[in-house]
């Protein structure tokens, strides 16, 4: 499988799994046991501030929006970078809402 496609496949996974508010690190684990378990070996997930530049693929937020959960491949740079990558269009995103659920695609019922 190609890691552009597993990236989605692995939010799809969490966000399905995670229907409360839980800690950046516990939602960070769960990113990295999906992508292990679809074959990717070499890789690490990183949670950053949500306004630091991060190169690599946001995959993720917590702690109500104030931080990112950032995936890169590794044999690249570190996980925070000088320029952001821009996000992709029509990628989705999970997202931890304000009243502690999450949503894929960045869309909060209020």
């Amino acid at each position: 499988m190609k890691t552009s496609t597993l990236i989605p496949l692995a939010c799809v996974l969490v966000a399905s799994a995670a229907h409360g508010a839980e800690s950046c690190e516990a939602l960070r684990a769960q990113i990295e046991a999906k992508i292990a378990a679809a074959g990717v070996s070499r890789f690490t997930v990183a949670t950053v501030d949500a306004a630091a530049p991060a190169a690599g693929q946001v995959v993720g937020s917590c702690e109500l929006g104030s931080k990112k959960i950032v995936y890169q491949r590794e044999g690249g740079t570190a996980p925070v970078a000088a320029t952001p990558r821009p996000p992709a269009r029509g990628e989705p995103m999970l997202t931890e809402c304000k009243d502690g659920s999450v949503s894929m695609g960045g869309e909060c019922r209020r």
